[in-house]
């Protein structure tokens, strides 16, 4: 591997990149560039500065340790151990679900039913969030960090992630977040909350993005639900009605063409004033229904 200066490296990496991975020119700049800033430890613009600097054969054979695992496909987060999610700084390991910009659609769905001030719609004020399959701890960190005063409780059917995320609520000291143990509401019992958020598994189970990129690395039973993806979704909204105290929300992220599905077992259960939250690409990414009084009695 022809590695001499910081600019020639990062050249030669995105030529890589760009062959093996088919990723776009700007995908394969920033990758190159973020896989040597953390081989050298030092930031963007420390490389743009030093693009001539030649480095030691210790620094090399690092980066060439870094850019082999991500031309097989390991998503960069796993490499390097962590992942930027509105606005912090989480820990990600193989255990957790590489939190991506689309989730922040959720996040920011749950913050609009949330205001800071209850003076500003009483009728909407929520206190209290459940995170179902919290993972990593992106979604309930996250809300946790931007509204102090709720509270939010958040669950995991897998230890090892909730390892994470405990760890990751201590690095970021945020203290308004209780971790539970549970598959879904199993170790919820009698709580009832003011909104219940999930990212849960929405894909197909023989979807052949399995075996692409950084799917492969993902552990799959944070991914697949069934042979339409739902499974656990209908389990969601079937059981949550219970767990909402009147005129509770419910916000669920889902694939790209599930919006219309979600929508309808939200009304089946008794949820009403359901609409749909778009992400970046202008897809139906999140679905939300407020529980009917009538559903719970």
């Amino acid at each position: 591997m022809p590695l001499d200066t910081v600019k020639q490296t990062i050249k030669f990496a995105q030529s890589q990149l760009n062959t093996h991975l088919n990723l776009t020119a700007f995908e394969s700049i920033f990758e190159a560039q973020f896989l040597l800033q953390y081989a050298l430890n030092k930031d963007r613009a420390w490389l743009i500065a030093h693009e001539n600097e030649i480095f030691d054969s210790s620094i090399k054979e690092a980066f060439e340790g870094l850019l082999n695992r991500r031309l097989a496909g390991e998503p960069i987060a796993y490499i390097v151990g962590y992942r930027e999610f509105y606005g912090l700084h989480l820990k990600v390991t193989s255990d957790t679900l590489v939190p991506r910009p689309d989730t922040e659609t959720l996040v920011e769905a749950a913050l609009a039913k949330m205001p800071l001030h209850t003076s500003q719609a009483a009728n909407t004020h929520i206190q209290s969030v459940l995170d179902l399959g919290t993972g990593s701890g992106a979604i309930a960190l996250a809300i946790a960090k931007n509204r102090p005063l709720s509270n939010i409780t958040a669950i995991d059917a897998s230890q090892a992630a909730l390892n994470v995320a405990i760890e990751n609520a201590s690095n970021l000291f945020i203290n308004n977040v209780q971790f539970k143990f549970s598959n879904w509401f199993s170790a919820v019992s009698a709580i009832k909350f003011d909104l219940i958020v999930s990212n849960p598994p929405y894909i197909e189970a023989d979807d052949t993005h399995l075996k692409q990129g950084d799917l492969r690395f993902e552990p799959l039973n944070a991914l697949t639900s069934g042979l339409d993806g739902l499974d656990d979704i209908r389990q969601i909204i079937y059981n949550a009605p219970q767990y909402l105290n009147t005129n509770g929300w419910l916000m669920l992220e889902h694939g790209y063409n599930q919006a219309e599905q979600v929508a309808e077992l939200l009304k089946q259960a008794g949820f009403s004033e359901i609409s749909h939250v778009l992400d970046l690409s202008g897809t139906k990414r999140v679905t939300v229904g407020r529980l009917n009084v009538l559903a719970t009695s």
